[in-house]
């Protein structure tokens, strides 16, 4: 049994040290640092770790990107499974819709720091692309319970997730001009058109 504590001690004390780290990494980048010019010392001491502590944690800044990407993903995954895993209509959408605008909103420059270092950064591009391949997956999934063919599934996915990536990415991060509510009015109208009409 003490071992076992210890462990979970160890565990606790482990995430912790990597919670501090992706949310002093999120508090520099919406306090207006890019990406490219945070460096791990400036990310460590706002955590109040040394920089050697940050390697305990992190491979490199790369890697904390990409995990801190991750649990975002995720929350945005699990708001969207709500539709995705269920026989849900037109209402189950518009919530997951909504929900989705609102992670987007509350880790807008997480996801700006992410979307442009997959510009210029093959690894975290690839990562950032199969994070959208599984939201891609599971709208495939759900358009063939909706009755439509194989054939169309896939690329109606891709063109779906993609459409309502980017149309949140620029509403959210780049300042879009429009009501949250109208866009989420828009993608819904679009998404109903084209899951309902198989």
């Amino acid at each position: 049994m003490p071992v076992l504590s210890r462990r979970s001690q160890t565990e606790q004390e482990r995430r912790a040290g990597e919670l501090s780290l992706i949310q002093a990494t999120e508090a520099l980048l919406a306090g207006g640092s890019s990406y490219a010019d945070l460096s791990i010392a400036r990310i460590s001491e706002r955590a109040g770790l040394t920089r050697t502590a940050f390697y305990f944690y992190f491979r490199d800044k790369r890697d904390l990107l990409m995990r801190a990407t991750a649990e975002t993903a995720e929350g945005l995954f699990d708001e969207a499974d709500r539709w995705w895993s269920g026989t849900g209509g037109p209402a189950d959408l518009r919530v997951a819709l909504e929900n989705i605008m609102r992670s987007y909103r509350d880790h807008a420059a997480l996801l700006r720091a992410v979307v442009e270092a997959s510009s210029y950064d093959e690894e975290v591009g690839s990562y950032w692309r199969g994070l959208i391949d599984q939201f891609i997956s599971a709208t495939e999934r759900r358009l063939r319970a909706e009755g439509h063919q194989p054939a169309s599934a896939e690329p109606t996915a891709f063109a779906l997730i993609w459409m309502t990536e980017r149309a949140c990415y620029q509403q959210v991060v780049r300042g879009g001009r429009l009501d949250d509510r109208a866009l989420i009015d828009a993608l819904q109208a679009i998404w109903e058109r084209a899951v309902y009409s198989a």
